[in-house]
């Protein structure tokens, strides 16, 4: 098979596993004698990662082989170092597979030895910040992605790091101005999508489904555009458009079949359907594409509501038995619910303390104190979690059972109804537990003098706590009476 000649590719992984250009673009030249051969495999992921968009994960491979062919021979060429790392990268990232993290970091590091980050190889350095993000290390990416961008700030590649790595630290104010500089930089799907998931974390959903749009309208490769689609699929089911977000995970998954994100999202939307069987065949399908550590629990946890208690286990102790970097979070959660909750704090505290402070370790970190029985140290945490923007069913469940335990009773009402309103069947497990919950709460307590009954006094809402009923209810699942099986101390302090 004829090698092909891509040496002068450097790439750079963001977390989110995109492929960005950071050197120049080697392709053969055509010799103007007869139309211009097709690319190969390779070349085709040389010309995604020219424009910062996926390659299919085929031609990624294809690069990766075609890269290690090359350095046999060119044991001495640092950008194809630089190159082969940054492609590992982003090949454990798109699969899950974290085995490819210590080959790209001795690709990366070989490179540096061939030429040291202060004779000028920003794409090394920028490859360890994108190989730090990929394993949850978010001060090492913001640290290398800020001496790349100290050298050269108009490097478009080095944004997309930074966003992930201040995302991670909690800091979203600088994600932002990151944000704002890569799109004065570079334009096209891939920063059309990242600016939807920016608008997403500030609470600004309009923006984001019109973002969403944009880069499916912009993608110019299969698989671009079903990551474009399958990221418009996980807003819609986070509104709770579960019949929406099922379409666009459909339409990515017609262009790209073994699309690891459209696998679990379709997953979770035929759960939240109601279409249970369908919905555990297609975790099958998805763990199988994508085994991350957060698709272990989901999958768990909709076989636990299904009274499934062997599959959940065994689910449950893959994701605690498993290889990960990065997954402090799911494995709080966990802990949280399905373990040791005292081991979850001591997970979580253990994760802030490191400055991973974004909204989902403070959630967590909550979950896992109230859960223990700290809820009035949680709710701290939780009000963190909830007043960045990110509009997130699950955070508001958490903090409206946080505040109910804490007797609270009109703030947990109106946190559990609004965690309903936004998406009505959030989880398998929760979305229950919060219906009980706030039926409790809009019960009138038996030792309410009779002068203040509802039956004496005509016209009164009903309900404690100054808050006047429940609003919002009617985006609440009907008939989903009882809870899941094992489940029924989820609610409590």
């Amino acid at each position: 098979m004829k090698t092909e000649n891509v040496s002068r590719t450097v790439l750079a992984a963001g977390v989110g596993a995109v492929l960005a250009a950071t050197a120049l673009l080697y392709l053969p030249e055509w010799t103007g004698q007869g139309p211009p051969a097709p690319p190969g495999p390779a070349e085709r992921a040389v010309i995604a990662a020219h424009a910062g968009a996926q390659a299919a994960v085929p031609d990624l491979a294809a690069l990766i082989a075609d890269r290690e062919r090359w350095l046999r021979a060119h044991p001495d060429d640092e950008a194809s170092w630089a190159e082969l790392g940054a492609a590992y990268t982003e090949r454990g990232s798109r699969l899950g597979d974290v085995r490819d993290y210590p080959r790209a970091e001795r690709a990366l590091r070989r490179s540096l030895a061939e030429r040291p980050a202060a004779r000028g190889n920003p794409a090394a350095e920028l490859g360890l910040g994108a190989l730090a993000g990929a394993r949850g290390d978010w001060a090492t990416a913001r640290d290398l992605g800020e001496r790349v961008r100290k050298t050269d700030p108009r490097r478009w590649p080095v944004y997309p790091v930074l966003i992930d790595a201040y995302n991670g630290l909690g800091d979203y104010r600088a994600a932002r101005k990151a944000m704002e500089s890569l799109e004065k930089l570079h334009a096209g799907a891939v920063v059309r999508g990242r600016a939807a998931q920016a608008y997403r974390d500030r609470g600004w959903r309009e923006d984001a489904d019109a973002a969403a749009l944009d880069a499916v309208a912009l993608a110019e490769t299969d698989p671009e555009k079903a990551a474009a689609l399958a990221r418009a699929g996980d807003l819609a089911w986070e509104r709770g458009e579960a019949e929406e977000a099922l379409g666009q995970y459909g339409a990515a998954l017609r262009l790209v079949p073994d699309h690891g994100p459209s696998l679990a999202g379709r997953a979770r939307a035929l759960a939240a359907l109601g279409r249970t069987e369908d919905a555990v065949r297609a975790w099958r399908a998805a763990l199988a594409r994508l085994p991350l550590p957060e698709h272990f629990l989901e999958a768990g946890e909709l076989a636990e509501s299904l009274g499934r208690e062997a599959d959940a286990r065994a689910l449950y102790e893959r994701l605690r038995t498993g290889a990960w970097t990065g997954a402090e979070v799911p494995l709080g959660l966990l802990d949280a619910d399905h373990g040791d909750a005292v081991a979850a704090v001591a997970r979580m505290r253990a994760e802030w303390a490191r400055g991973h402070r974004s909204v989902r370790v403070a959630d967590a970190l909550a979950w896992a104190l109230h859960r223990s029985g700290a809820s009035k140290e949680a709710l701290g945490y939780a009000k963190r979690a909830t007043e960045e923007g990110l509009r997130s069913a699950l955070f508001l469940y958490h903090r409206g059972e946080i505040e109910r335990a804490l007797d609270q009773r009109g703030p947990a009402r109106r946190h559990l109804a609004e965690a309903l309103r936004i998406n009505p069947a959030f989880s398998p497990l929760f979305a229950r537990a919060a219906e009980r919950s706030l039926a409790e709460l809009d019960a009138l307590p038996d030792e309410l003098p009779p002068e203040l009954r509802p039956e004496r006094a005509p016209g009164r809402a009903g309900g404690l706590g100054g808050e006047g009923g429940s609003p919002g209810r009617e985006g609440a699942s009907p008939g989903r009476e009882g809870g899941s099986p094992g489940r029924e101390g989820a609610s409590a302090a």
